[in-house]
């Protein structure tokens, strides 16, 4: 196995310094050639100055994955019901490794929590749903995830497109071998599963020894999940949801939210019948939904930091995974 330099202009090349990437055999060998990768290479040299010879080098390593395409081409599942989706996530396991996680990394979450103002419970909930404290990351290499949705999957192009220059740029950044980074098939990374673009506008050095670690460094991760909330409107010290009473499910059900976001105010929902379990202002925007629960149907009231977390995932029933998992494990640590 040889080895080349993957140069990099700007201030990193200004201190001299490289990235050591290892070469692939030549069979491996799939972006090379292709059509789309040399406009690429123009536009992020162009652009942010890398060496095209590098990037010609990099690309002659990053390996089409035909099982990438199969998954994400593969026909959406049925839309699981709530009493069908619960299980996947809230589990006894899940809630151990859970605590375990919490007290391993206790100082962490607690500066999280008053730094940024989100509980330690929600961050440790997030981090279990997304990949089971680190269990389960994904072993794929980012860069050919990201090659290969980017330059073989025309319906997302675009947006993986965009993916692969933030990852060559967070490569870049924090001085890693882009060929050494795994994730997801979609190219989602580290314990909180960031996409790179993600993890350059949210991911931060929590531990403040220069790098950002999402990987292998819990402290980091915990810092950056802080931080994706607060920017995605996280209210320190408001719930989360709100459970709700209705009168008639035919005039309730009129105030749904078609979307996930805070659109029809608490005073439109007590006209068509809900009473809330808690008092809200009348004028508070919120989002309502319905799950099918295994005791039956349950009405809820979606508040601001229930709509931050379906930033993180659009998904009302992933949002309720990651609330209902964080008010287990707060209630365990107290016990």
């Amino acid at each position: 196995m040889q080895t080349v330099l993957f140069r990099i202009k700007g201030l990193v090349a200004c201190l001299g310094l490289t990235l050591v990437v290892t070469q692939a055999t030549a069979q491996d060998s799939n972006y090379a050639q292709h059509p789309l990768t040399d406009p690429f290479i123009k536009e992020m040299s162009t652009e942010f100055g890398f060496v095209s010879e590098s990037l010609q080098d990099l690309f002659s390593q990053a390996q089409r994955k035909q099982f990438i395409l199969d998954a994400i081409s593969r026909p959406a599942e049925r839309v699981k019901l709530w009493k069908e989706y619960r299980p996947i996530f809230i589990t006894q396991s899940r809630l151990e490794k859970g605590l375990e996680f919490w007290e391993k990394n206790q100082v962490a979450l607690q500066r999280a929590e008053q730094e940024y103002g989100v509980p330690a419970e929600i961050i440790v909930s997030i981090i279990g749903v997304e990949t089971i404290y680190g269990g389960n990351t994904g072993g794929h290499r980012v860069i050919d995830a990201l090659s290969t949705l980017a330059f073989d999957y025309p319906p997302r192009a675009p947006f993986f497109r965009q993916q692969l220059k933030e990852f060559l740029l967070l490569a870049r950044e924090e001085q890693v071998d882009p060929l050494s980074l795994t994730g997801s098939y979609a190219g989602a990374m580290g314990l909180p599963q960031f996409m790179p673009g993600s993890f350059r506008a949210y991911a931060v050095d929590f531990d403040n020894d220069g790098r950002i670690d999402i990987w292998q460094n819990p402290t980091d991760a915990v810092g950056s999940v802080a931080n994706y909330f607060i920017k995605h409107g996280w209210q320190p010290g408001q719930d989360v949801v709100v459970r709700a009473d209705i009168k008639k499910a035919s005039t309730a059900e009129k105030g749904l939210s078609d979307n996930l976001d805070p659109k029809i105010t608490v005073r439109e929902l007590k006209k068509l019948g809900w009473t809330p379990h808690s008092s809200l202002d009348k004028q508070r925007k919120v989002t309502a939904f319905r799950l099918d629960a295994e005791q039956g149907t349950e009405y809820w009231i979606g508040l601001e930091n229930f709509h931050a977390i379906t930033r993180y995932n659009r998904s009302v029933m992933y949002a309720m995974a990651v609330y209902e998992l964080a008010e287990q494990l707060a209630a365990a640590r107290k016990e």
